[in-house]
């Protein structure tokens, strides 16, 4: 099996597809192999796995972790199908506030994943999907954060008019309002 690494619009985003294989009995897929992300440039250890179920037009997001507990996620849906957001939280970055979405459902067998300093939100555009997120870091809530969906300096093109949100996203900060302790480090 082989895994492609194909990077978005934020070249450190990168559309993770691998190859499926269906017979009478189903399918199988192999979603991580640690040589094959290394020898892609991406080298964390996976600290914690997240399942979540989102109902149409739902927004989760945008939520990150400050250093040192930022996360790197890899997102993949196992049913239904989302928009998924990633915005560069970098200081410095010649692209920090801009964000890239990929479409990830099922049935193209691909993922995302999101490095640390990026914020991360999707929607979800089936009547229902099933997100599962394998992050580097374990969940800290005293370094939580989060960034408003709608924030007019970022300009997401959300695929939704009148989105479902927590209470806790709908009053997130703007960006120009959070805290955030990263910075970006050129190579």
């Amino acid at each position: 099996m082989a895994l492609r690494f194909e990077p978005t619009t934020i070249p450190e985003v990168i559309k993770v597809t691998t190859d499926f294989y269906r017979d009478p009995r189903g399918l199988f897929c192999e979603l991580y192999r640690s040589p094959e992300f290394k020898h892609a440039g991406i080298e964390h250890a996976l600290m914690q796995t997240d399942y979540s179920v989102s109902l149409k037009n739902v927004i989760r997001g945008l939520h990150y972790q400050l250093n040192p507990m930022a996360q790197a996620k890899i997102v993949s849906v196992v049913a239904g199908v989302i928009f998924d957001v990633a915005v560069d939280l970098r200081k410095g970055a010649p692209t920090y506030g801009r964000w890239t979405a990929v479409e990830l459902k099922p049935d193209d067998a691909c993922m995302l994943f999101i490095p640390e300093g990026f914020a991360h939100g999707f929607c979800t555009l089936s009547d229902e999907a099933r997100i599962i997120y394998h992050c580097s870091q374990v969940y800290s809530k005293e370094h939580e954060r989060g960034i408003r969906w709608d924030d007019p300096q970022i300009g997401i093109q959300w695929p939704v008019d009148k989105p479902l949100l927590s209470k806790k996203d709908a009053q997130l900060p703007l960006l120009a309002k959070t805290e955030n302790n990263f910075v970006f480090i050129s190579q």
